[in-house]
């Protein structure tokens, strides 16, 4: 297991924990124009959790990152809405420049968690003469 696939648990483990300890900050950035806001945090906060183990476990590892792809464009509005809200409460600030460079990690994630868990590489073995 690498760095990587560890980290990337780690990291939705932790983030999918924070939905149900502090779901009043993932409330707060849900776009209007959805339904049900409590209980889309919360089924959200599941399947980080489901994907942070997932990845874990060398079988499932594949179909979870492909959940966590999913999720991460699924979740991408919350980003937009949270700088949307930032700028609409305190106007272009230093504090909407994280907000924004936060935009196009999303990408990035979603390359990171393509690159470790769906395409892996295989490792090349040499002829033995």
């Amino acid at each position: 297991m690498t760095r990587s696939i560890i980290l990337i648990a780690i990291l939705f483990l932790a983030i999918g924990t924070m939905h149900f300890v502090n779901p009043g900050f993932f409330l707060s950035i849900m776009p209007p124009y959805l339904p049900y806001h409590l209980e889309l945090v919360y089924i959200s906060g599941v399947f980080e959790i489901l994907g942070g183990l997932g990845v874990l476990i060398t079988p499932l590892r594949k179909w979870a990152g492909y959940g966590l792809i999913a999720l991460l464009i699924a979740v991408f509005p919350a980003n937009i809405q949270m700088l949307i809200n930032e700028v609409k409460t305190h106007g272009w600030t230093l504090t909407t420049i994280p907000l924004i460079i936060r935009l196009p990690i999303q990408p990035l994630l979603i390359y990171w968690v393509y690159r470790c868990c769906i395409k892996v590489q295989l490792p090349v073995y040499k002829k033995v003469e």
